[in-house]
């Protein structure tokens, strides 16, 4: 079925569902980005020094890494629509209750509850996005949608800056959960786990080969470009678990080894940017948490670029499109690290050009290219491994960071963002040699 052909239905539900989950996930960082935009100030008024503070990062990211987990196994058996409106009513209430709290323990309870509610956000939107949008589109429109977490990102940076500049830090947590609960109701209304549930036919690749037979399944790689994956036949059915061969785990488990080094930049620059900025640079919070949006910026950029070339020019070939993107990452992080210690201008460059050239291969492997090695049916499962293990590399960039800027200072925290680039290049380097032996297919 082409878009031209489809029922005008489906249509109209494609992009309600599309509008359901970009704002799901720009929505999240409203009750994710305040904590990390006031470091700075719970640092002077709660008095919390700098390990104490990465502490609660921690305990937040150790959370969000856990539930990535979760979240993505929870949703491929009960669907991601139930498992999307418990994790937004879960990070409003946590962020309700930051903005109460001068406690350290209270902080640290609620960072656990607030990073696995937030877990249930990348994987049960990809998994939705999966089963309403075909592989042969897939590229561009992931690409624009996955502008979410660059815009979600810059536009709750700057309300979280703007409210603690203007009335205290607590209310940076008040105005983020009144903004993820307008959300809520868009997604009550406006989100489904795929077209089969109000009635309309299944969006299915129009290259795709008929469905195999139980004497037919084998371990072998399908012949045919649109089957991307090297998978078991399983029903696309969303309460089920989908059957996947050895291939397609080592595939799965090379990307999320890959985005453990990619997430190690990207947390590291959300998680001490601002603080960064305002400590060595002299800069208040607000204009701090302005400036840190530049990383965002730049990726908004990126992350449409790399999606539109996958399709357009690599005809959906992302692991070479990606492997571009993160050398010149390596290069753009040595800028940082030549040059950012001791130049405002040139550490706003190249935050600037980290940003475009990680959050690319970050959208493409992990939207798109999750569902192309994990199937549709298995996409919620794949995109929840991937980013789990990405997330471990945000839970140990908050453990060692704090350590390296009291230590070394921010010369240090960019040789590490440096080490980080090269091992993610690495690692798409061996999918691509994975891609010209057969063994995959991205």
């Amino acid at each position: 079925m082409t878009t031209t052909t489809m029922d005008p239905k489906l249509k109209q539900w494609r992009w309600r569902v599309f509008a359901a989950t970009w704002l799901t996930y720009a929505g999240f960082y409203f009750c994710r980005k305040p904590f990390f935009i006031v470091k700075s100030d719970l640092r002077a008024e709660l008095e919390w020094d700098l390990p104490a503070i990465g502490q609660i990062g921690f305990w937040y990211l150790l959370a969000y890494t856990v539930g990535q987990f979760i979240g993505g196994a929870a949703g491929q058996r009960w669907g991601p629509r139930l498992l999307l409106l418990i994790g937004l009513g879960l990070s409003i209430l946590a962020n309700v209750v930051f903005g109460f709290s001068n406690s350290f323990g209270t902080f640290a309870a609620f960072m656990i509850l607030n990073g696995l509610a937030q877990a249930t956000g990348w994987s049960n939107c990809v998994g939705t996005m999966a089963n309403w949008f075909h592989r042969q589109e897939r590229g561009t429109v992931m690409g624009f949608w996955a502008t979410n977490y660059q815009v979600g990102g810059v536009l709750a940076n700057t309300l979280a800056a703007f409210v603690a500049g203007e009335y205290g830090f607590r209310y940076s947590f008040f105005t983020g959960s009144v903004v993820l609960a307008l959300v809520w109701i868009f997604v009550l209304f406006n989100q489904r786990n795929r077209p089969e549930d109000l009635g309309l036919p299944a969006v299915k690749d129009p290259a795709a080969p008929p469905p195999p037979t139980s004497a037919t399944a084998s371990s072998r790689l399908s012949p045919t470009p649109a089957a991307a994956s090297p998978v078991a036949a399983a029903p696309h059915d969303q309460g089920r678990f989908v059957g996947w061969t050895r291939q397609v785990v080592a595939n799965v488990m090379i990307i999320g080894a890959f985005y453990f080094f990619v997430k190690f930049i990207r947390y590291a620059l959300w998680s001490w940017t601002p603080l960064m900025l305002k400590e060595s640079y002299g800069l208040t919070t607000a204009d701090a948490g302005y400036l840190s949006t530049i990383f965002d910026l730049a990726g908004i950029a990126g992350v449409i670029a790399a999606g539109y070339i996958s399709d357009k020019l690599f005809k959906g070939r992302r692991a070479q499109v990606a492997f571009i993107f993160i050398v010149c990452l390596a290069m753009s992080c040595l800028v940082l690290y030549l040059f950012g210690p001791t130049s405002l201008l040139l550490f706003g460059i190249g935050l600037g050009l980290v940003g475009f050239m990680l959050y690319g291969p970050d959208a493409l492997m992990t939207g798109a290219g999750a569902i192309d090695v994990g199937t549709a049916s298995g996409a919620t499962l794949a995109a929840g491994i991937i980013n789990g293990m990405g997330s471990i590399g945000s839970v140990v960039q908050e453990v060692i960071l704090p350590y390296v800027l009291e230590r070394g200072g921010v010369g240090g925290v960019f040789a590490f963002l440096l080490g980080s680039a090269c091992l993610a290049a690495l690692f798409m380097g061996l999918m691509l040699w994975r891609n010209s032996t057969g063994k995959s297919d991205l």
